[in-house]
């Protein structure tokens, strides 16, 4: 809390700002400081709406008649990957005085919708509901647990999704949700050349109709120009490497919200123990001690463009099991180039010292990935791929054309 006049006040996203340009944890950028702006605004609005429901629910005491209030629009941020869209978001949600609240990242929350239509259609079959369509109680228990959602890296390139987003922000928005969101590309872009495109468009007028649309155009790509000048594989182990490891962590999610996660895969959930952004953070026995196979590690690469590994071990024939494990995920990686940030008992060379067997012979492709992967060369083209992401996800939709 902070003083303004005299007044005990709430803090703000502008003193956020400030404080972490004043220490230098970030770089003043004037599009930045719009967002800035935009989003203590929608807190102020947040707080009249809670406090003008309060009066209105105690009207009765003193005979009012309960007024309709406008409702809150909130705000949909898009631009390039790197400028800061989930930074400012975190603030927004560390800041707003609102209890029932959540961030999420879009496909997930998408992944939690179709689990509950399912389980709903369940019920019906089973007799445990006679309403057939789900769709309005999924969004009523919805909006019960979080009037205020926030969403990181909304896009839209399924078409399960594409076909129920109309009717489910139409019953979540009537029933008094803001929405905040994040994404690499414009509301009319979203799910372009996708199938059946045309069953999706009424959603984009609705989104307009409810968020204010705000172009975050910075100027640098802020998260790579700091982590362009740190090392991606560090070692030996200690104190100091660890502190490396999460400087360069920090870097690379720009102050986002870390919480854990999860990812499904053929029905399972597969623990991503540190997630923002689209990066993740795991320990080499989280990754590899544990029986994980190739759909698990695809599933992460697909999800993720950059991912920590910490504390590697020298890998003798007694770990064979986790060096095979290990030299899987190296190769997925290393094939859907993701950038991979690692801090290791040894160099690469002299991470398995096992003789027999064919891991010895197949940790040589190991070992030569794990040193490409700290090129230059590999390290631009991971950032030219990161800024082509936002063209490439309005182009994904193309897959789903029939």
């Amino acid at each position: 809390m902070h003083l303004r006049d005299g007044i005990q006040t709430r803090a703000t996203v502008r003193q956020r700002y400030d404080h972490l340009a004043e220490t230098g944890a970030l770089e003043r950028d004037p599009a930045q400081e719009v967002i800035v702006g935009a989003l203590d605004r929608l807190i102020d609005e947040l707080c009249s709406k809670r406090l003008a429901q309060k009066s209105s629910a105690l009207g009765w005491l003193f005979g009012k008649k309960r007024e309709n209030q406008a409702p809150v629009k909130g705000l949909y941020i898009h631009g390039d990957v790197g400028r800061g869209k989930t930074m400012l978001m975190d603030m927004f949600f560390e800041l707003v005085p609102v209890r029932r609240k959540r961030r999420i990242h879009f496909n997930d929350f998408m992944a939690d919708v179709q689990d509950r239509i399912q389980k709903h259609r369940l019920a019906r079959k089973n007799g445990e509901t006679k309403e057939d369509d789900p769709i309005p109680p999924v969004a009523a228990a919805l909006a019960d647990e979080a009037w205020v959602l926030c969403f990181d890296e909304f896009s839209v390139t399924d078409i399960a999704d594409a076909m129920i987003l109309s009717r489910l922000f139409s019953a979540l928005f009537a029933q008094g949700v803001v929405l905040v969101a994040t994404s690499n590309v414009a509301p009319d872009d979203l799910y372009r050349d996708g199938l059946n495109r045309a069953l999706f468009l009424p959603f984009i007028s609705i989104l307009k109709r409810h968020a204010d649309v705000l172009d975050l155009d910075a100027d640098k790509d802020y998260r790579l120009e700091k982590l362009n000048r740190m090392p991606v594989y560090m070692t030996p182990p200690g104190a100091e490497t660890d502190r490396q490891m999460d400087e360069a962590w920090k870097a690379m999610t720009h102050g986002a919200l870390a919480e854990a996660a999860s990812l499904t895969v053929k029905g399972r959930q597969v623990a991503v123990p540190v997630a923002a952004g689209d990066a993740a953070r795991f320990t080499f026995a989280e990754l590899c001690e544990k029986p994980h196979g190739a759909r698990d590690y695809l599933a992460i690469t697909g999800r993720f463009s950059t991912i920590f590994v910490d504390h590697v071990p020298v890998l003798a024939e007694n770990r064979r099991n986790e060096a095979k494990r290990f030299i899987l995920f190296i190769d997925t990686v290393y094939d859907h180039h993701v950038r991979l940030v690692v801090s290791a008992e040894a160099p690469p060379q002299e991470l398995y010292v096992g003789k027999r067997g064919t891991e010895a012979f197949e940790f040589d492709r190991t070992t030569s990935r794990l040193m490409e992967m700290q090129s230059r060369d590999w390290l631009d083209d991971w950032a030219v791929r990161q800024a082509k992401t936002a063209e490439e996800t309005a182009e994904a939709g193309k897959s789903l054309t029939a």
